[in-house]
């Protein structure tokens, strides 16, 4: 009896350190998990705030209120386009420093204004031709390394610009002709290689082509491909065969995708090169594994009675698909497709193969035309040699994020509006 007791309380204080042993273990694993949590937002948090505090700067722009006079001299009125205007710039800016005589002083004096001050010029001259033989007063950008220097990027210091510049930039600011404004050309502006002048519109609205393109051939004939594989396709080698393929392509490099865009569509079909016709195309190839599997769990996920009750009233086979089937697995494939169509927005390795990573200035037309796209765009920038190019590099990729998080947002909010629960 003795003994009896003394092997139940033997196995009574074993299993309580068993207990201890698991559920120290549980807290060690539960910390382990919070830490690694804390660690990746913190990452997250440091990674934001770099881009934000080095992009935020690329919403607004220093300018310069100049005062110019249109000498009908410099004009050509047959073809204002081509008259003088940088000339008409330079002069007024030695009207205001007459003491700058020096070859080497007045080429730091005109660097102090962008050339978008010539620019702007010609544009109110071409509106408005009666200011010719007048002085016009218009706000100008300054030049990048100036607008650097003033948005306090050296800190204390002057950067590249010369004592001269200084002095000349401080006597503008002393005279209030110097203001700070928000910077309408980062959104209107295509790309330039000056980066005061440089803009997003190009990309954004070469990025907005692509993905229309990929959005009305990867939906319909991702759906049609799953729908077909879930529903008609029987079960066997063959439909064995296709399921793995679609599945290995969804893990296949993405560069792949642009090598094979560049042999069949430019070198075999003949497409025009870097237009975004062609970069829809490769991201659909690439967009259309992923859309295709989501779809098909969004099929999966209807019930099988829904399906019976539907041959049960005398429904066939293609009625109960799209009558019934699809509509209830709708919005879970609109969510594949908006996860599709972010990833595709945030491409980048596939388009150089196409041709999409050359210096287009030009805002696109049609989907024909040659364009960059804005991560294409993001890393062009990345790869200039001019510091004014980092905040527009930071800022288009905060662009590129509220889009990338608008997009997921969507797919969120309409999984939560849509989804049913059985």
């Amino acid at each position: 009896m003795n003994s009896t007791r003394i092997t139940e309380k033997n196995t009574s204080e074993l299993v309580r350190k068993g207990l201890k042993r698991r559920y120290r273990a549980e807290r060690r694993f539960r910390f382990m998990g919070i830490a690694a949590l804390c660690i990746s937002v913190l990452f997250l948090v440091i990674l934001f705030g770099s881009i934000i505090s080095k992009g935020y700067s690329a919403f607004f722009q220093w300018k310069v209120r100049l005062n110019v006079f249109v000498d009908p001299a410099r004009m050509d009125v047959d073809n204002l386009a081509s008259a003088d205007y940088a000339g008409a710039v330079k002069a007024a800016l030695r009207r205001e420093f007459p003491e700058i005589r020096k070859r080497r002083e007045k080429r730091l004096l005109y660097r102090i204004v962008s050339i978008g001050a010539s620019y702007q010029l010609r544009d109110m001259v071409m509106r408005d031709s009666s200011i010719i033989g007048s002085t016009v007063s218009f706000w100008a950008p300054l030049d990048d390394d100036v607008d650097i220097y003033l948005k306090g990027a050296y800190g204390k210091g002057s950067g590249r610009l010369k004592p001269l510049q200084v002095r000349i930039i401080e006597k503008f600011r002393q005279e209030g002709r110097i203001k700070k404004v928000f910077n309408t050309t980062f959104f209107t502006a295509g790309d330039s290689r000056d980066p005061e002048l440089a803009g997003i519109r190009g990309a954004v609205t070469g990025s907005f082509y692509t993905l229309l393109v990929t959005l009305l051939l990867s939906f319909p004939i991702g759906v049609a491909a799953a729908v077909y594989l879930e529903e008609f396709a029987r079960p066997g080698r063959w439909s064995d065969i296709i399921e793995v393929n679609i599945n290995n392509l969804a893990a296949v490099p993405s560069i792949i995708f642009g090598l094979l865009g560049l042999a069949i569509f430019l070198n075999l079909f003949g497409l025009p090169r870097s237009s975004t016709l062609v970069g829809g195309l490769v991201l659909t190839l690439m967009t259309l594994p992923t859309i295709i599997i989501a779809s098909r769990a969004a099929l999966k996920s209807v019930p099988p009675s829904i399906r019976e009750a539907a041959l049960g009233v005398g429904a066939s086979r293609m009625q109960t698909v799209f009558h019934h089937v699809l509509p209830l697995a709708l919005p879970g494939m609109l969510t594949g497709t908006i996860i599709g169509m972010a990833q595709a927005l945030g491409e980048t390795a596939p388009l150089p193969m196409i041709g999409m990573v050359a210096f287009v200035a030009d805002i696109p037309h049609g989907m024909t035309d040659p364009s960059a796209v804005l991560p294409v765009q993001i890393y062009l920038w990345a790869d200039s040699p001019e510091r004014a190019f980092v905040e527009k590099t930071s800022g288009a990729i905060m662009v590129l994020l509220a889009f990338l998080m608008a997009m997921n947002g969507t797919a969120v909010y309409l999984r939560k509006k849509f989804e049913r629960k059985w």
